[in-house]
C-alpha cells in the first residue's frame, strides 16, 4: 500500500483520475437543477461585481468634470447604483451559496452512504488487506475534501475565471493600449503558475498520505488501548506517533517552501508588472490619452485580476487533491462486493433443518496462499446433534467455521446443507440461520438493550425480556439503575466477561438461529461466572445443529461426536469415550493433562 501511494504521489492527474473525478458527479444528478442555480447565481453575482469598478470609474470622471461616454449621473445617483449593486451582490452570493450547500451536502452524504455500504458489504479478505485507519480516512478525511472542493473550491475557480475573463474584456474595451501590455505578460504567469502547481500537488498529496498513516496509528492504539497499557508500551507508541507527525511536519515545511515561492513570484512577477502598467497609465492620462476615471477604473480591474490569478493557483491544487480523493474512493467503489464474488442469486427465505457435511475441503487464506490451511476435510454433523471441534491452536478449528458461514471460498471440494451446496445459499439467508457466541465478545457502545435486539432489531418487549431470563442476563440487568437503557461502554467495557458473555447469548437466542456455534466460549471466565455461561448455553443448543469449538474438555464431554484436529487434518473422531479410551491418542493425551487420568 505504501508503495502504490508513493507511485500515486508522483504521477500526474491522469485520465483515470479525471474519469474518477467525473464519475463523482453522478452523486450531483439528482441535484442538478440547485447545481446550475448555483451556477448561474455564481456568473451573474460575478458580473455584477465586476460592474462596481467600471462605476466607480465613471464616477470619477464626473466628479472631475468629464462626462460619461456610458451613462450621465448625478454624483448622487451613483451613490444608488453603487447601493444597488451591493445589495444584488449580497443576494445572488446568499442564494449561491444556500444551493451549492444543498448540492454539496446532500450529494456527499449520498456518495458517505455508497461508500459505507460498499465498504461494509465486503468479503474479509477485503479487511485483512487493509487498515481500519485506512478506510476510515477514506469516508471521512477524503469525502471532506470532496465537499470542500464542491461547495467552495470549484464554484470559487469558476468565479474567478468569469472575473477573469470579463476583467480582461472589460479592460480591452476601455483601456486598449494598458491592456496590451498587461496580456503580454499573461501567457508567462500562467505557465510559470502551473509549474509551481505541478509540485504543490505532488506535495500536498503526499502530505495527505502520511496524515492517513498517522491516523491508522491512532486508531489501532485507541482500540487496543488495553495491551498498550498492559505490555507498559505507552512510550513506544508515542514515539511512534511522534515519528509519523515528524514526517508530517517535514512535507509540509516543504510544501511551505514550494508555495512561499510561488508568492514570491507572485509579487515579483505579478505585482511588478502591474505597477508598471500603472506608471504607464499615469502617462496616458498625463498626455490627455486617457481619463483619469478611466486609469482608476483599470487600477480597480487590475486588481480584480492579480488576484484571481494568484488564487488560481491555490485553487488548482485544491482541486487536484480532490481529482486525487475521488481517484481513492472510486477505487473503494469499484470493489466487488461479497455478494457478488460468493453469493448466489436465490434470496428465498431459508428453512434450514441443520444437517452439515464437508465433502474433502482444501483451503488457504486468499492472503496466504502459500499455506495451506484445510487439507481434506471430511466431516458430518446431523440436524439438532453436537459436535466439539477439538486441536491446537492453527489447527484450522476456526476457519472450517468461517467457511460455513461463507466467509471464503473453498480451493477444492464442498460444503453442504441439508444436501445443497453452501454456494447456492445466498449469504443473507444463510447467516441469519447461523448464530455464533465468541470466546471473545466485542459488544458497541449503546446500551445492553441495543446490544441484545442486534440479533433481531424488530423484536418486541416480551422477546427482548424472555432472552435475557434464558441467558441468565436478567438478574445483573436488574441490577443496574438504568436497566436495558445501561450503556455498556466502547467494546462492552463497562461490563464483565462473563456479562458480556451472557449478553452475547441472549442476542444468539433473540435470533434463533437453526446452526449454533460456539467459540470456546466459556474459556476465559471464572468458575462461578462459567457456570452461569454455561447454564445459558446448555437452553441456547437445545434443538439446534451445534458446533463447539473447544479447548476445555470438560465442556464438550456429552455432546454426539468430537473431532480431533492436528495441522488442517482430522486425525480422530468419536464421542468423549471412545477418544479417552484410544491408548496414546490425541485426544486421550489431552483429556488426561486436563483431567489428570493416570
Amino acid at each position: 500500500m505504501a508503495k502504490d501511494n508513493k507511485a500515486k504521489a508522483k504521477a500526474k492527474i491522469s485520465k483515470e483520475g479525471l474519469k474518477s473525478a467525473v464519475s463523482i458527479f453522478k452523486y450531483m444528478r439528482p441535484y442538478l437543477v440547485y447545481f446550475i442555480l448555483g451556477m448561474l447565481s455564481l456568473a451573474l453575482g460575478s458580473l455584477v461585481f465586476m460592474i462596481f469598478p467600471g462605476a466607480a470609474g465613471e464616477m470619477a470622471n464626473t466628479a472631475a468634470g468629464v462626462k460619461s461616454k456610458f451613462i450621465d449621473l448625478s454624483l448622487q445617483q451613483y451613490g444608488y447604483v453603487f447601493l444597488i449593486i451591493l445589495i444584488a451582490q449580497g443576494l445572488l452570493s446568499y442564494i449561491r451559496t444556500i444551493f451549492f450547500a444543498i448540492v454539496s451536502e446532500k450529494g456527499m452524504a449520498d456518495l458517505r452512504k455508497d461508500l459505507y455500504n460498499k465498504i461494509i458489504s465486503q468479503s474479509n479478505t477485503f479487511f485483512e488487506e487493509r487498515r481500519v485507519g485506512e478506510l476510515t480516512s477514506r469516508v471521512t478525511a477524503d469525502v471532506e475534501q470532496l465537499q470542500s472542493a464542491f461547495s467552495i473550491t470549484l464554484a470559487e475557480f469558476f468565479r474567478q475565471i468569469i472575473m477573469l475573463i470579463s476583467g480582461i474584456a472589460i479592460l480591452a474595451y476601455l483601456t486598449p493600449k494598458l491592456s496590451l501590455i498587461m496580456l503580454g505578460t499573461f501567457p508567462f504567469i500562467v505557465i510559470l503558475a502551473m509549474i509551481f502547481g505541478r509540485y504543490i500537488r505532488k506535495l500536498s498529496r503526499k502530505r495527505q498520505d502520511k496524515l492517513a498513516d498517522s491516523n491508522i496509528i491512532v486508531e489501532e492504539t485507541l482500540q487496543s488501548f488495553s495491551v498498550v497499557k498492559s505490555f507498559a508500551n505507552e512510550w513506544y507508541e508515542s514515539i511512534r506517533y511522534a515519528n509519523s507527525i515528524d514526517d508530517i511536519v517535514k512535507i509540509s515545511i516543504s510544501f511551505a517552501r514550494i508555495r512561499g515561492i510561488f508568492f514570491i513570484f507572485i509579487i515579483t512577477f505579478l505585482f511588478g508588472g502591474i505597477f508598471f502598467i500603472l506608471w504607464r497609465g499615469a502617462i496616458l492620462v498625463q498626455a490627455g490619452e486617457m481619463e483619469v476615471g478611466h486609469l482608476f477604473s483599470f487600477i480597480m480591474y487590475t486588481g480584480i485580476l492579480g488576484g484571481a490569478i494568484a488564487s488560481m493557483g491555490n485553487l488548482y491544487v485544491s482541486l487536484a487533491g480532490a481529482v486525487g480523493a475521488t481517484e481513492r474512493i472510486q477505487k473503494i467503489l469499484t470493489e466487488d462486493t461479497e455478494v457478488n464474488i460468493i453469493d448466489s442469486k436465490d434470496k428465498s427465505e431459508l428453512n434450514l433443518r441443520g444437517d452439515i457435511e464437508f465433502d474433502n475441503v482444501h483451503f488457504s487464506y486468499p492472503t496466504r496462499k502459500d499455506v495451506e490451511v484445510l487439507k481434506g476435510i471430511n466431516l458430518k454433523v446431523k440436524a439438532g446433534s453436537k459436535v466439539a471441534l477439538v486441536g491446537q491452536s492453527g489447527s484450522g478449528k476456526s476457519t472450517i467455521v468461517q467457511l460455513l458461514m461463507k466467509f471464503y471460498l473453498l480451493d477444492q471440494g464442498s460444503i453442504s446443507i441439508d444436501s445443497k451446496n453452501i454456494i447456492d445459499y445466498n449469504i443473507t439467508a444463510l447467516r441469519q440461520n447461523i448464530g455464533i457466541v465468541p470466546q471473545e465478545v466485542l459488544l458497541f457502545g449503546g446500551t445492553i438493550r441495543e446490544n441484545i435486539l442486534y440479533g433481531k432489531p424488530n423484536a418486541s418487549e416480551e422477546e427482548l425480556k424472555l432472552a435475557a431470563e434464558q441467558s441468565n442476563c436478567w438478574e445483573f440487568i436488574q441490577e443496574f439503575p438504568e436497566g436495558f437503557e445501561t450503556i455498556v461502554g466502547e467494546r462492552g467495557i463497562k461490563l464483565s466477561g462473563g456479562q458480556r458473555q451472557r449478553v452475547a447469548i441472549a442476542r444468539a437466542i433473540l435470533k434463533d438461529p437453526k446452526i449454533l456455534i460456539l467459540d470456546e466460549a466459556t474459556s476465559s471466565l471464572d468458575a462461578e461466572s462459567e457456570k452461569l455461561v454455561q447454564d445459558a448455553l446448555n437452553k441456547l443448543m437445545q434443538g439446534r445443529t451445534s458446533i463447539i469449538i473447544a479447548h476445555r474438555l470438560a465442556t464438550i464431554r456429552d455432546v454426539d461426536q468430537i473431532y480431533v484436529l492436528e495441522n488442517g487434518k482430522i486425525i480422530e473422531k468419536g464421542t468423549h469415550i471412545e477418544l479417552s479410551a484410544l491408548e496414546n491418542g490425541a485426544y486421550s493425551s489431552l483429556a488426561k493433562l486436563q483431567f489428570e487420568i493416570t
